[in-house]
């Protein structure tokens, strides 16, 4: 078996696991990196809007 294939598998279960173990702590930090990659994107649109 590919050693990529394997590793995926391995993080999509430990992925699940804290899921359900802990699914109050996985809300806050999708939520949290959602509002990153949203601050990111709006400084990268003010960035290039600078530009022009």
């Amino acid at each position: 078996m590919n050693l990529k294939k394997v590793l995926t598998w391995v993080i999509v279960a430990f992925v699940l696991f804290y899921v359900i173990q802990a699914p109050e702590s996985s809300a806050q930090l999708v939520r949290t990196a959602g509002v990153a990659l949203g601050d990111a994107a709006s400084s990268l649109a003010q960035f290039v809007g600078s530009l022009v």
